[in-house]
């Protein structure tokens, strides 16, 4: 076996590579025909129900605007309820045919039932799950003393994805429905002072490959990965709203082609209508993964110079780490809060012909 292992180590890999090169201008042409193929008869949203966690800001808030100009019915989820009543707004005048608001912590299963049990209730279906919240940082590891962040950060980008498409997958079953979730280039591209999110993103591209081989062709599945792009996110923007736990949502130290939101936005749910298995933005980033595989210590060196070139530790995130949160600035908030803290007065609303409508959570629309 080992004697096997071994030639196979040998005659593998350049055979692979030798075919690949042969056939690259054929597959190519393949998938040239099969996107337009699924661009020419793309899903029609109109009239349809999507769900979209972490709505309120950043990539949820754009992607909510472009199912709004396909005219969709749309379920925006999100814990700062007041946030979600202005965009909910904003999607009814882009073309929403009707908004609803649920203001829910996604890494509560019990929270994650009541608001597709609700979109059930009052829309009788689910076509789309959009999974978009995510929290990152910006520490070392060895620099944490208080490793109570660590289940938060673990169940806001893990948990917070997996409860929501546990809870809607009946029903996607019955629409053929899709799940789209956002994930990020640390997946499989991991970089320094980001390796608890690196890891949450990992795991939750991996459950997410395995799901699509569980389901066939019953659900289909949309990972959308991306590199740097502007945002709350990487903006460190503060807010603070009733109801709304304080929480760091990091300013990451490495800008690099900060991309727009909205046209990640645009090319998610454009990606999510064709059908596509994956949406990359931008998709040159994959030249990385050939270095991964091929020439390791390149990579590894390329980034030691690029990021850190002056070889120092700097800490902008203080989370975890056991320094005073008076020495930061700013103290942004995520969608998503721990799981150990209630959301008070969590509830929802509607709007259509905008007029602002409170339903109880077994009220049907009329």
């Amino acid at each position: 076996m080992d004697f096997m292992n071994s030639l196979l180590n040998l005659v593998i890999p350049p055979t692979s590579l030798v075919m690949l090169a042969f056939s690259w201008p054929a597959l190519c042409f393949i998938n040239a025909c099969e996107w337009l193929y699924n661009t020419m008869f793309s899903e029609d949203m109109d009239n349809k129900v999507v769900i979209i966690t972490g709505a309120s800001s950043g990539i949820g808030e754009q992607i909510a605007y472009e199912y709004a100009k396909r005219r969709a019915n749309l379920v925006l989820v999100a814990r700062r309820e007041n946030r979600l009543r202005g965009i909910a707004e904003n999607a009814r005048i882009i073309g929403a045919r009707h908004v609803m608001i649920v203001a829910a912590d996604v890494v509560k299963e019990d929270e994650c039932r009541r608001f597709v049990n609700e979109t059930i209730n009052i829309y009788g279906r689910v076509d789309h799950l959009v999974n978009t919240v995510s929290l990152g940082h910006t520490f070392n590891f060895d620099e944490v003393t208080d490793t109570s962040v660590f289940p938060v950060l673990l169940d806001i980008n893990f948990w917070g994805n997996i409860y929501p498409t546990f809870v809607a997958l009946p029903y996607l079953h019955q629409s053929n429905g899709r799940v789209i979730v956002n994930a990020s280039v640390e997946n499989w591209l991991p970089l320094p002072r980001m390796s608890l999110y690196a890891a949450a993103k990992a795991a939750l591209v991996n459950f997410y490959e395995t799901l699509r081989f569980e389901l066939k062709d019953e659900v289909g599945i949309t990972i959308a990965t991306h590199g740097w792009i502007g945002s709350e996110m990487t903006s460190g923007k503060f807010m603070l709203e009733e109801g709304a736990e304080m929480q760091w949502k990091e300013e990451r130290e490495v800008h690099v082609m900060g991309g727009p939101v909205e046209e990640f936005a645009r090319l998610i749910v454009s990606g999510a209508c064709r059908g596509d298995a994956y949406v990359k933005f931008p998709s040159w980033y994959d030249i990385f993964l050939l270095y991964r595989v091929f020439a390791p210590n390149v990579l590894s060196w390329a980034f030691r110079l690029l990021i850190s070139p002056q070889g120092a530790r700097r800490t902008s995130s203080l989370l975890g780490t056991g320094r005073s949160t008076m020495e930061a600035m700013m103290r942004p908030m995520l969608e998503g809060t721990s799981p150990r803290k209630p959301v008070a007065g969590a509830g929802s609303f509607t709007f259509s012909g905008g007029q602002l409508i409170h339903h109880q959570m077994q009220q049907k629309l009329e």
